[in-house]
């Protein structure tokens, strides 16, 4: 056997199959399937780890993830080292390294541990009260000190050597636990025919039914009967079943995220895959069966290693066959704790005593504990334990007086009911209800499409578990409870006298006291929510799993007020720590903001061009030839993309497809512009604002047929765009019938630009006139280009005859180079993103997110013309009325050239004076937005928005630089072909 504790016969793992681990450096045998908990407890060890800020002893207290003491840092091998894993979740493996945290030089002896006699000084509100003042000790005394004292495991500071995987599904029933409620649903559902993904964060199924050792359903153990039922689950096609697996955030439309754990359990060499894997899941329906968790007894000294939860004791014992001590004391105010004394009584453990606070307990429990041989104290309480590292006896005192009595034990078993597990019900926001019989929260109004069934719904008998279960799966399920166990509510267990001063605590992992809670009431607090964040009860990583109803009932008693009206704490996900491992997935390294990169990307690169990254996208900035610096190619580019022609990769244009009857009506409210006069085969400028009136987007539309639109978008803002229409497609518009579709990525776009663009496109263009005449400016054909389906358009970013050719992607490679070749030998170029910035810039061409900051709108911008003034409503047409944005003293479009010193470029974000020597603090009329150095002008050139600006043409500003003043005319941003003629060439 593995371990002096552990008991021949007892247990459903197997004897035969062992494992070694090893704790703090000492080595130990397991068997497999043991958890961390039972593996320890199996070897007599029960002192495990210190509490956060008093540095005390602890043990394990449950055998589930609500464990707020056990926490390991667990090592794989020397590369995969976690942090704070709960002890009894952890499963053991073969190597495993297991280390104690929060201690120093040991655990058996910790210096931290001097918190413990300090502790009248560090009462609740200590930090708020100390760290106050002085101020000026705050960053010198106060903060580092904190900060080497917060935490309790260190986090590894190696790379992550594992993966995670990511998975996205859709269910008709996602049922969440695999207890006798959640197997109940999860059959009777998928017998209707239904999908069914049924998860527990435990490897095996049962639930309550693994510690149970009497309750028998069909005939036949309960533990047996939920292998068989799981069998059966996994045997039918429309069920997924996912063991290891928690359901850790219920979020809006039927939507949970689930973290698996795959390999967690398994020694390194095992270990092959994912690591664990994130669910993303979206249910019609979801069933909640997540059972309930014990409530601790709240007396002094309650925290010392050896004292644990009856449940968990039960579990240990039937499921893992350990007995947690030799000698062993039991305090409840509830039924269940009996089961756990009985248990062990029959497995030949020492049953010392069972201490009941009330005055009698449950029918037949008294008669069962006297046939036994169990002596029972009712009406009595625990007034103290002692035991430096581990309990050794237990204070036993009448609750109507008498002398107290001391018992020797090795572990004391506590009970006081049960808390129904509503977090993530509460997380569906949920509405709760207070049941005041059992002084528990249990779910009332649903929210969204799910129900709570079992003891998470405070479902207790076993029978009303079953048929509850069944009708809410949507079916039945022929499952007869033979024994009528039931898990009702208790009180809370809480000596008013004897734990008024001393240390009886309710939040183990923040030593959190029951006096604490009193101290916040009678400091002022009287929400629980600011109790809450007084004392921190509940803020620990367990959140507050088994102190907030203690907490509350204390704070309400304290008050004199019903527990309801006190409130009660927010349940926020995760339900139990998710590591980042897992939410991350493969989002890490190349792929954590993965390149977009062009069809064109490839032939680029081998050109030697410079890229840019814009967004995610890889942009070619410009194409460099020997010998040339960045300034000496794009002026190249710019000259030749005006003498000649210049070919532009534009295939990050964002690209919507806008299609259905009611089109046009929905492009009439999303754009500032009217679409209504635009007749198919045309394209128009498209302006789209916020709610408020500003500027948000703008682009290109083409319409291609009365019921679809080509709407392309800035090359970042083209998620947002989409993300936009979706909205309001959904909230304010859903009458129209308009299907929105993103092709940013379906199109290559090649935009051939310059004197020359039309002979360089004519050859390979079929089955459209491509004439000046046949072909205006702003037009827009279906037509073949190099043989391939395409959507031409004649537009232009750089104020020269142009044409953007629009071809699906797999083709764009072979298309641009087909085209580039004939651009090429007619003096063309190819061009990045620096050249196309200058050459717009010369035409006064806005960019959206550098001459707009999200404050200006088409009127401050000189884009009036852009504003329909014959429609009756659009996005932003009340915010455009607004006293504010029709006001003077706005800040306006304008164009800057530099005075005396044409050659000066001016630096982007430069700010702009009337008075260059102005006392201080200078006013600020704006900032420059653009500047370039025109090739084609011979000088630099700015845009800027300045206040009042389009008043102020022809008048002398200045920009304030390092050392001097440089003077500048405002002027109109175009600068180059004003009249616009080269553009209809």
């Amino acid at each position: 056997m593995s371990g002096a504790f552990r008991i021949a016969g007892k247990g459903r793992l197997t004897p035969a199959k062992t494992v070694r681990f090893s704790f703090d450096g000492k080595t130990y045998t397991a068997l497999e399937g043991d958890t961390l908990a039972s593996a320890l407890l199996a070897n007599g060890i029960h002192l495990v780890g210190r509490s956060y800020k008093y540095h005390r002893p602890r043990g394990f207290l449950t055998a589930g993830s609500e464990e707020p003491n056990a926490l390991f840092d667990i090592a794989r091998d020397s590369a995969r080292r976690q942090p704070n894993v709960r002890g009894p979740v952890q499963e053991v493996f073969d190597g495993m390294k297991a280390g104690s945290q929060n201690r120093w030089p040991s655990l058996s002896f910790d210096v931290g541990a001097v918190n413990d006699f300090l502790s009248p000084f560090l009462i609740a509100g200590f930090y708020y009260k100390t760290f106050m003042w002085p101020r000026a000790a705050w960053h010198k005394l106060y903060e580092p000190a904190i900060r080497r004292a917060a935490g309790l495991g260190e986090a590894p500071k190696e790379e992550d050597p594992d993966h995670y995987a990511c998975r996205y599904i859709h269910c008709d029933v996602l049922v969440v636990g695999a207890g006798l409620a959640g197997l109940t649903a999860a059959l009777s559902a998928a017998r209707t025919g239904k999908d069914v993904i049924l998860c527990d964060e435990k490897p095996e199924p049962g639930g309550a039914l693994q510690y149970e050792s009497e309750t028998t359903i069909d005939g036949q153990p309960g533990y047996q009967w939920a292998i068989d039922t799981l069998n059966v689950l996994e045997s039918m096609p429309n069920v997924r079943y996912l063991p290891r697996t928690t359901a850790f955030g219920y979020y809006n439309h039927n939507f949970l995220g689930l973290a698996e754990r795959l390999t967690d359990h398994l020694p390194s060499a095992k270990a092959d895959g994912p690591r664990e894997r994130l669910w993303q899941v979206r249910a019609e329906k979801v069933v909640l069966a997540t059972g309930a968790i014990e409530r601790p007894m709240v007396f002094p000294a309650n925290d010392r290693p050896g004292i644990m939860l009856a449940s968990a004791a039960r579990l240990y014992l039937n499921h893992y066959g350990v007995a947690v001590g030799e000698r062993v004391g039991v305090y409840c105010a509830h039924d269940s704790a009996y089961e756990a004394a009985f248990d062990l009584k029959r497995a030949g453990v020492k049953v010392v005593a069972i201490v009941d606070s009330r005055a009698e307990p449950g029918p037949g429990l008294a008669e069962m504990a006297k046939a036994l041989d169990i002596k029972l104290l009712t009406h009595h309480t625990v007034t103290g334990t002692r035991g430096r590292l581990r309990v050794r006896s237990m204070r036993v005192k009448a609750k109507d007086g008498g002398r107290t009595r001391d018992y020797a034990i090795d572990a004391l078993i506590t009970s006081a009911g049960w808390t129904p597990s509503v977090h993530l019900f509460s997380q569906s926001r949920g509405k709760l209800v207070f049941d005041a019989e059992h002084e528990r929260f249990v779910p009332g109004t649903h929210v969204q499409n799910a129900v709570s069934v079992g003891a998470c719904n405070g479902t207790d008998a076993i029978a009303a578990l079953v048929a509850e279960a069944a009708a809410e799966g949507g079916g039945f399920a022929e499952i007869a409870a033979e024994n009528q166990f039931a898990w009702t509510g208790g009180m809370l267990g809480e000596d008013e006298t004897a734990a008024s001063h001393a240390k009886a605590f309710i939040d183990y992992q923040h030593d959190v006291c029951a006096k604490d809670i009193r101290q916040a009431v009678h400091e002022g607090m009287a929400s629980i929510e600011h109790i809450k964040r007084f004392t921190t009860n509940g803020m620990a990583s367990d959140q507050g799993k088994l102190s907030n109803m203690h907490g509350l009932a204390i704070a309400a008693e304290v008050l004199d007020r019903p527990i309801p009206e006190v409130g009660l704490t927010t349940f926020r996900q995760p339900f139990t720590p998710v590591s980042f491992g897992t939410l991350v997935g493969h989002s890490r390294d190349e792929l954590f903001d993965p390149a977009r990169k062009t069809p064109m990307y490839d032939w680029a690169e081998r050109q030697g061009a410079a890229f840019e990254d814009v967004g995610n996208w890889k942009r070619a900035w410009y194409f460099p030839r020997a010998g040339e610096t960045k300034e000496d190619a794009v002026n190249r580019e710019c000259r030749t993309a005006r003498q000649a022609a210049g070919v532009f990769d534009a295939s990050t244009l964002g690209k919507i497809e806008v299609v259905g009857p009611d089109a046009e009506a929905f492009m009439n409210l999303m754009y500032s512009n009217a679409w209504s006069t635009l007749k198919p085969g045309k394209c128009r400028y498209g302006l789209m604002l916020r709610e408020d009136g500003y500027v948000y987007d703008d682009g290109v539309v083409g319409r291609l047929a009365d019921d679809r639109f080509h709407v392309t978008t800035t090359t970042g803002g083209a998620p947002r765009v989409l993300n936009l229409m979706e909205d309001y497609l959904q909230t304010e518009f859903p009458h129209l019938n308009v299907w929105l579709t993103s092709t940013t990525e379906q199109w290559a776009v090649i935009a051939v630009q310059g004197p020359k663009a039309r002979e360089i496109v004519a050859p390979f263009v079929e089955g459209v006139d491509i004439a000046n005449e046949a072909f205006p400016h702003m037009s827009l054909a279906e037509c073949m280009v190099c043989g391939v389906p395409a959507r031409l358009f004649r537009v232009s970013f750089t104020g020269e005859l142009g044409f953007e050719i629009n071809v699906p992607a797999d083709y764009g490679a072979a298309v641009w180079e087909t085209i580039f070749e004939r651009a090429q030998g007619l003096g063309g170029c190819a061009y990045g993103t620096e050249t196309m910035h200058v050459l717009r810039a010369e035409k006064g061409y806005i960019v959206v997110g550098q001459d707009t900051d999200g404050t200006v709108t088409p009127y401050d911008l000189g884009m009036g013309w852009a504003v329909s003034k014959k429609k009756a409503d659009f996005v932003g047409i009340r915010g455009l009325k607004r006293p504010d944005l029709v006001a003077g003293g706005r800040k306006q479009l304008v164009g800057l050239t530099v005075k005396n010193n044409p050659r000066l470029v001016l630096e982007e974000g430069a700010q702009i004076v009337a008075d260059a020597n102005a006392a201080k603090p200078v006013p600020m009329l704006g900032h420059v937005t653009s500047a370039y150095w025109s090739e084609n002008l011979q000088s630099g050139i700015a845009m800027a928005v300045v206040k009042d600006g389009h008043q102020l043409k022809g008048t002398t500003l200045y920009v304030p630089m390092p050392g001097r003043s440089i003077a500048v005319e405002v002027v109109d941003p175009i600068f180059y072909d004003k009249e616009g003629a080269r553009i209809h060439g």
